[in-house]
């Protein structure tokens, strides 16, 4: 006869076991796998977790960097390891950026280095391998070697454009990679935050470019519920419903397709998803006190703003808060510009009380996930000549290859005609 101790690790071990297999099922029924022992790229995501963590252990307990130079955005380090090498590109400008998201380098480390990653199963016509981490808070994808470049020729102008404007859709790249296994196979990998996390109430995913040709996909049986990620077409008859947020969306993507067209790119997406809100968040985003709070949280203010958003002898919160800004309704300090005065005001938005508050939006009723991504297909002469066939193929119809300046407009039209 066992003695009882025995027996309750025994059935702890069952119950533990049950779990992680129920788990593993629900993984598979939403396109996420596993990548256990038996994966083709099991092999693979071990060097990168060992790798990753190597790499960052050094930065864990260092100071924060008072300013990066121009050597910083050239640096490269290399690791080397038993059976690979990592390299890694500019890791002082990627350590700042995620200081700047409030990521400790300990808590990135340990998403990026504890239990198996899991493979995405992308609808994308690229031929890239997506990887979650297995808290999915962060991707990995692989790049090839001219978008890794193209990147990191214009990191500057990203990081200059996320301080300028820090509540940007943008997808926050946190880390640029190689790994060459065997002296032989070289891989270049980027890591970047999930929009779509956390992940476990999303009730709907979309891609969207803002075009129609080749852009529906056919959605998921009803009685299964797999991560099907749906397309423009899909979302016709919809609207992403802001309410007072609606004007800072639209503006935000005004500016963020600005900042492409002036790196001469076309072909991104804005990804979107949603999730009811609870009834006490719902309360709560009506709630003064939380309103003035979020402001104040979104941004840096300058002693000469604080003003805008202090007490009142009481310790109430001063004054009531303008719907379409988002900001007490009192009058802007003076301002040396209306080009500053916008920035003013364009990064003063309602943060909602969540673990990703950069690419959640809250609405009256739902809550959204929006960021903008896949921004390295560059309008060189092989997306002109594409241009042409298209133009030819598809006479009269919106296909997502088209020049900059168009595509930006019509990317902001769509927001612009499907959101209120």
């Amino acid at each position: 006869m066992e003695k009882p101790k025995k027996q309750k690790q025994r059935r702890s071990g069952t119950v533990g076991r049950r779990l992680w297999s129920r788990l593993t099922r629900r993984w598979r029924l939403l396109g996420l796998f596993e990548i256990d022992e038996d994966h083709e790229f099991y092999n693979l995501t071990v060097m990168m977790k060992e790798g990753l963590s190597a790499m960052l252990e050094p930065a864990i307990d260092q100071p924060a960097q008072d300013e990066l130079t121009a050597d910083d955005y050239t640096k490269e380090e290399s690791q080397v390891h038993e059976g690979f090498e990592l390299q890694t590109y500019a890791g002082p400008v990627f350590t700042s950026l995620r200081r700047s998201l409030d990521i400790s380098e300990r808590a990135y480390q340990t998403s990026l280095s504890s239990d198996c990653y899991l493979q995405f199963i992308s609808n994308s016509k690229s031929k890239a391998d997506f990887f979650l981490t297995n808290d999915k808070c962060y991707f990995l994808k692989t790049q090839s070697k001219r978008e890794v470049n193209f990147l990191l020729s214009n990191l500057k102008r990203y990081m200059e454009h996320l301080e300028k404007y820090p509540h940007s859709l943008m997808v926050r790249f946190l880390g640029v990679h190689r790994i060459i296994i065997h002296g032989d196979i070289k891989k270049y990998f980027i890591v970047m935050q999930s929009v779509f996390y956390p992940d476990e109430r999303i009730t709907a995913r979309y891609d969207v470019k803002g075009c129609e040709v080749g852009r529906w996909t056919n959605p998921s049986p009803k009685d299964e519920q797999p991560i099907t990620v749906l397309k423009d077409m899909n979302f016709e008859g919809q609207h992403i419903n802001l309410g007072e947020q609606r004007s800072w969306l639209v503006r935000q993507v005004q500016i963020d397709t600005e900042f492409l067209h002036s790196l001469n790119v076309l072909d991104y997406s804005i990804l979107v998803a949603h999730q009811p809100l609870h009834m006490d968040e719902i309360d709560q985003n009506h709630d003064l006190a939380t309103l003035v709070l979020r402001t104040t949280a979104s941004v840096d203010i300058v002693e000469e703003d604080s003003a805008l958003l202090q007490s009142d002898q009481s310790g109430s919160p001063a004054t009531a808060v303008d719907p379409e800004a988002g900001i007490p309704l009192q009058e802007l300090p003076h301002r040396h510009s209306a080009e500053l005065q916008e920035f003013q005001v364009q990064n003063r938005r309602l943060l909602p009380e969540f673990k990703n508050p950069v690419h959640v939006v809250d609405g009256p009723e739902l809550r959204y996930f929006v960021g903008v991504v896949d921004i390295f297909t560059v309008y060189g002469l092989k997306k002109r000549l594409e241009n042409l066939w298209k133009r030819i193929r598809f006479p009269g119809r919106a296909f997502s290859t088209v020049s900059p300046p168009a595509y930006s407009h019509r990317f902001c039209q769509w927001v612009e005609n499907h959101t209120k």
